[in-house]
């Protein structure tokens, strides 16, 4: 590594992690001002909310790593500008693409360290993170448990399994329900296609009911059967979100279950193709800030590298959430929808650096 590469990386890396924790703070301070008159109605200790935060820290980091990584980007080459820097690199014959090199290596880099995070770092702290909040913040029971595959529930004679729960209709379905008596003997099992809830209860359809407490099986087949369980629909919405922070192995591994099961999995594969494609936007975002910043010489500034940044981020993560949006509703392959916001960006870097005055 030549002394000029260590030269810009180190003012890049000093950049990026100034950008970065002011990103981080700000959004600490908005969050913790939003949800504090909310947590403590529930009277936690402290050390709980604290906890509660340090817990949410990954999933901040991954959301706003791209914002700093262009907005260190245009920093970096503006103070550099404004310095004539650049222009002294380039009188000593160092070509733009030299100059940029540690940019997109470090880019590249942070890309690869989020998706790394994503898969291993960001799951087990947003369980964390909800189980302080729901267990140590809320008082709440820990009965129901989301998995990658199943959906689990205990009651205090009946536990259930349902394959996967549907938002938009408000309904479970590939449902299995053992009940017990007191001894957790089995006194049946309730296998149904789907369970649906009207506000009160959920109702079971095209049920079978399989008797375990004599010393035969009796089975006899219902169109629906009333299910009294203690489980309400506010318990279960929130598996989007935990699909959200699944690895993108768990998810493809979640999504082929469902196919196997029969089940329409384009919402989630729109989720699990964009669990490669986001962490991405790191690496599209210097690509795209480096000819931005050039174009701008010397005027460019904090101010102008600030504005840009917060600009040009805001159309990429606008722009790529309707077109995720596309891939969950199917307007859209899943693949297409969750690499399209980068590709348009990328064009745009392109077009960018091929109109740049060299």
């Amino acid at each position: 590594m030549t002394i000029l590469t260590r030269y810009i990386a180190g003012a890049y890396l000093k950049i990026l992690g100034l950008c970065l924790a002011s990103f981080v703070a700000i959004y600490l301070v908005i969050d913790f001002l939003e949800k504090i008159g909310r947590l403590l109605r529930f009277q936690p200790r402290w050390i709980d909310i604290i906890q509660y935060f340090i817990c949410k820290l990954p999933e901040i980091i991954t959301q706003v790593i791209p914002l700093a990584v262009l907005m260190s980007t245009l920093l970096t080459l503006g103070m550099l500008s404004r310095n004539s820097e650049i222009v002294a690199m380039r009188g000593c014959g160092v070509g733009l693409g030299r100059i940029s090199a540690p940019l997109i290596v470090i880019a590249a880099a942070v890309s690869l360290l989020t998706i790394f995070s994503n898969e291993f770092v960001l799951p087990s702290s947003y369980r964390q993170m909800r189980y302080v909040d729901q267990v140590l913040i809320r008082k709440q029971g820990t009965n129901t448990f989301f998995r990658q595959n199943n959906i689990w529930h205990k009651d205090e004679s009946a536990i259930m399994m349902a394959r996967v729960f549907d938002p938009g209709r408000q309904a479970l379905r590939g449902i299995t329900l053992w009940r017990f008596s007191d001894g957790m003997r089995p006194v049946s099992r309730i296998d149904a296609a789907e369970g649906t809830w009207d506000g009160a209860r959920w109702t079971f359809k095209t049920v079978t009911v399989r008797g375990l407490a004599g010393p035969s099986v009796e089975t006899r087949t219902l169109a629906s059967l009333p299910a009294e369980l203690n489980l309400k629909i506010e318990d279960l919405k929130v598996v989007d979100k935990y699909a959200d922070n699944m690895g993108f192995f768990k998810l493809r591994d979640y999504v082929r279950k469902l196919k196997a099961g029969g089940y329409d999995t384009t919402r989630y594969e729109a989720q699990m193709h964009s669990k490669i494609s986001l962490p991405f936007a790191s690496l599209i975002m210097a690509f795209l800030g480096i000819p931005f910043a050039l174009r701008g010489g010397r005027s460019s500034g904090v101010a102008l590298g600030i504005t840009a940044s917060i600009g040009i981020g805001f159309a990429y993560f606008i722009t790529n959430s309707i077109l995720i949006s596309f891939g969950q509703t199917g307007i859209l392959p899943p693949l297409i929808s969750a690499w399209a916001a980068n590709v348009l960006f990328a064009l745009s870097g392109i077009w960018l650096a091929m109109t740049l005055d060299r």
